[in-house]
């Protein structure tokens, strides 16, 4: 018996043309072409829903939370759900569905590198994938999946590694968990490291600061001054910053600001490893989170969700410790 599925449009490039003057924007064509794809229906019974027509860059979390709590209703109907959604904000959206999303059915994010006025393009074959997926009984408990190129990726480890490649999403740290051939969906791996915050309200006041040689307080003390519940800094290396940070550091934490330190670099976990002024040994010794192997959008989103859900900066940072790698 052939599943239910539910096809969920966001926007983003997969439903957007060229046009002669303005360049690649979105169209209204996206949800006829969906509703006409014969090979669809061969996979699954599919319903369309336009949720938004956007492109990624206008994706919000206050966007995400209202995302996530239709997710949620749909999929009491539904066997399993496909959005479709723009490449630029795409893992950050999967991410926090990811955290607050409560059904066990299958939830799959796809999107386009490629236009509909492109040749070569690969929106049909990533939807086709998708629902493909979402069918999969297998598919069933493995959290909010990303599916692009044939490779089936978590939300937590996926990331757009490339600005106009069709394999542009790679999971670097441990690989896709999942691959899909033209005869069956092939899963390599479980999902060990998905975790959940279940909240119906989020704390916009996180922000995100990327470490760079010779930076100096500007952007720590803006954010003390605006009111931050949470700071996330991508330092260097394992975990290292600027001695010159370290002041405005221990202000944040003093003015109960949460700050969390990650790294910029693609793979690898922060450790307590230099003790020198700046030194990730240090930092945690100010108070300082040190956040394993999340990448920065994704521990801001994961801040938000907690904050939103606890409030409280201690009870976050319990939470938030006990997750990591």
């Amino acid at each position: 018996m052939k599943k239910k599925i539910l096809i969920l449009t966001t926007g983003g490039t997969i439903g957007m043309k060229r046009s002669q003057d303005l360049g690649v924007v979105p169209t209204s064509e996206f949800l006829e072409f969906l509703n006409s794809f014969p090979q669809l229906n061969e996979i699954a019974n599919i319903e369309v829903v336009e949720y938004s027509n956007v492109p990624s860059p206008y994706m919000t979390p206050k966007i995400m939370l209202d995302l996530a709590q239709n997710v949620d209703s749909y999929l009491l109907d539904y066997d399993g759900i496909v959005i479709t959604h723009g490449t630029d904000t795409l893992e950050e959206t999967a991410y926090f569905l990811d955290l607050v999303t409560t059904s066990r059915k299958p939830i799959v994010l796809t999107a386009a590198m490629r236009s509909g006025s492109e040749l070569g393009l690969d929106g049909p074959r990533n939807i086709i994938d998708s629902v493909r997926v979402a069918s999969h009984p297998e598919t069933v408990d493995k959290g909010v999946l990303v599916v692009m190129n044939d490779d089936i990726h978590t939300a937590r480890d996926v990331l757009k590694f490339d600005s106009g490649t069709v394999d542009a999403f790679r999971s670097p740290k441990y690989g896709p968990i999942g691959t899909i051939d033209p005869d069956m969906v092939i899963y390599h791996r479980n999902n060990y490291l998905r975790e959940s915050v279940w909240t119906n309200v989020i704390e916009p006041k996180v922000d995100l600061i990327k470490a760079v040689a010779g930076m100096d307080d500007t952007y720590i003390n803006a954010s003390i001054a605006n009111g931050s519940k949470a700071l996330v800094i991508e330092a260097f290396g394992r975990g290292n910053l600027p001695c010159d940070l370290v002041p405005s550091l221990k202000l944040a934490i003093e003015a109960g600001v949460l700050v969390v330190v990650v790294s910029r670099t693609i793979t690898g976990r922060v450790l307590p490893e230099y003790g020198y002024d700046g030194g990730g040994k240090s930092l945690q010794e100010i108070g300082c989170i040190l956040g394993g192997d999340l990448q920065g959008p994704k521990a801001r989103i994961k801040l938000m969700a907690l904050f939103g859900k606890y409030q409280s900066a201690e009870m976050v940072k319990k939470f938030f410790n006990q997750s990591l790698l």
